[in-house]
């Protein structure tokens, strides 16, 4: 693949499924047909994970140098494992990169992923930051595992996080507030703490009321507690156009005691009328942090980036089937509807 300077941006599903085919990402295993979606690439869990005493970044050093010096057990992902909240884990991925000159990457975590509150980052050996995979990259990647309010079931195949390609440096073509929506009967939910496990492959199956409790606002607020994690939607519909990709990143810290949104990737086609997508929100994970603070209806949260794609992709999100598309409050696709 060559990369133009006039060409920077994020790459597109066949862009993406070019490098596959010249080998520059490669997996353990044959690549699942809906693996690689508009923009991005979902991973997967390989065969191994350790329970691990800190979280850590390789520095100079190989990922698998690194582990012996703080793993506490392995765990056999290929019959299946519990990764419990509250630890941290790193596992193999199945899938190597072998990146061209001029093309870099950067994982985030899957929105089902995000709504089950497990905080999940890349890493790559001797790498110097999380999630940033650099240009001309060869190499395994790995995922620290870190669940924070539910218990997560997951094994060899398990998709957690995806990884988005970028050709260049991209422009950024806009930057757009997300406000949070605090209207209606039911506005949001928040996490029950001690809930039963979470599978992670199995869809619609779990009771939501099991996991979550239901919330009002009161006169268009909402009183945060510390440590507790909510679903909440955004006031506006989002729509990202066809030839854009976007990255919902966290606003300033000091405008407020919250962190939103640990699965930050929209692909092109989310919330358009083309991909039958229009009307759909923002889904909003929202942690509270050490002081209670009290949101108010339409009250910025989080900030959405759009970037340029580097070609039109030749499907949009959605187009195949999505759990995400046209919603509006929705919890991850683990849980059936709310009664």
């Amino acid at each position: 693949m060559t990369v133009h300077a006039h060409s920077a941006g994020i790459l597109p599903c066949q862009s993406i499924e070019d490098l596959i085919a010249q080998g520059a990402i490669t997996s353990q295993t044959p690549f699942d047909s809906d693996q690689v979606q508009p923009a991005s690439l979902d991973l997967r869990l390989g065969a191994r994970a350790w329970r691990v005493r800190a979280s850590f970044l390789p520095g100079a050093r190989r990922v698998l140098e690194r582990v012996p010096d703080v793993a506490m057990h392995e765990l056999d992902l290929t019959k299946g494992a519990v990764f419990e909240r509250g630890c941290v884990y790193i596992a193999e991925l199945q899938e190597r990169v072998a990146l061209p000159p001029g093309v870099c990457a950067r994982a985030n975590p899957k929105s089902s992923t995000g709504r089950v509150d497990v905080f999940v980052r890349l890493l790559t050996d001797r790498g110097r930051a999380f999630d940033d995979v650099e240009a001309g990259y060869e190499g395994p990647l790995y995922m620290e595992i870190a669940p924070q309010t539910f218990s997560v079931l997951a094994r060899t195949g398990t998709r957690m996080n995806q990884l988005r390609l970028k050709a260049g440096n991209p422009p950024r073509l806009s930057v757009r507030d997300v406000g949070v929506d605090l209207t209606g009967e039911l506005v949001g939910f928040r996490a029950r703490r001690h809930a039963p496990v979470v599978d992670l492959d199995h869809e619609d199956g779990h009771d939501p009321s099991d996991y979550w409790q239901p919330l009002e606002a009161r006169r268009g607020e909402l009183l945060l507690d510390p440590g507790e994690f909510y679903i909440l939607a955004s006031k506006d519909t989002v729509e990202i156009p066809v030839m854009e990709a976007a990255e919902m990143i966290p606003i300033d810290p000091a405008v407020g005691e919250f962190r939103v949104h640990y699965a930050g990737f929209f692909d092109p086609g989310f919330g358009t009328e083309e991909a039958a997508g229009q009307g759909s929100r923002g889904v909003l994970e929202v942690r509270g942090r050490e002081t209670p603070f009290i949101l108010e209806d339409g009250q910025t949260v989080a900030r959405l980036v759009y970037e340029p794609l580097t070609d039109r992709p030749t499907r949009l999100y959605g187009q195949d089937g999505s759990h995400y598309q046209r919603q509006g409050l929705k919890l991850s696709k683990h849980f059936r509807g709310w009664r």
